[in-house]
């Protein structure tokens, strides 16, 4: 069965660009949420109990017609909660020379080119869901892409390598409706470490 992994930072870590309250409802309350309804779908088809929460989404259109969305929700909303936490740091990493920073000026003209972008596929994400910076499991290239609710780039040939988070739950305690404030506020705990090893490893088996 699945189960919350630990934080690697304590709520308030990530202040003040995200504060303590909205960390730990977030984490404990909402990523939880998905874990317990992801667990009760699949203890309804124990052949799938063995499949990590990355397969079931890998393949969605083979999952039981009977739970199918509900792993999509779930199990999406548990994967990509997931990375969030790890693609986020206490006063973040910066993006060092290396094969991410060099495939995102080749793809997009610049660095600042590709934050601009990425911050308007967040920002016009109507409703709640994500915006995500993936690799195309074809072709290696960079993408920028957008997604609703908690559905995952996965389960359309793509691995991610960094995600935001745009559900208001994910921001609203603090910045209520200025969705733009705290997408702004967000690049100062990115995990670019994180991503640059992502992006190697997904490059690695592709």
């Amino acid at each position: 069965m699945f189960k919350l992994d630990s934080l690697l930072y304590s709520y308030d870590a990530l202040q003040p660009y995200i504060d303590a309250l909205t960390m730990e409802i977030h984490y404990t309350k909402h990523h939880q949420t998905y874990i317990d309804n992801l667990n009760a779908a699949i203890a309804k088809h124990p052949e799938l109990q063995s499949k990590s929460v990355y397969d079931l989404l890998l393949t969605p259109d083979e999952l039981p017609a009977d739970i199918t969305t509900a792993v999509i929700n779930n199990g999406g909303g548990h994967y990509n909660h997931t990375l969030f936490w790890l693609m986020m740091s206490p006063q973040g990493k910066l993006l060092g020379k290396g094969d991410v920073l060099t495939a995102i000026e080749k793809t997009f003209g610049s660095f600042e080119q590709f934050k601009l972008l990425f911050e308007n596929a967040a920002k016009t994400r109507f409703g709640s869901g994500w915006a995500w910076l993936a690799v195309d499991r074809s072709t290696g290239a960079l993408e920028i892409v957008s997604t609703a609710n908690q559905d995952c780039p996965i389960s359309n040939n793509k691995e991610v390598i960094l995600g935001l988070d745009v559900w208001e739950h994910a921001y609203y305690l603090h910045y209520q409706n200025r969705r733009a404030d705290y997408i702004a506020a967000w690049w100062n705990v990115v995990n670019w470490g994180y991503v640059q090893d992502r992006y190697s490893q997904i490059l690695k088996s592709l």
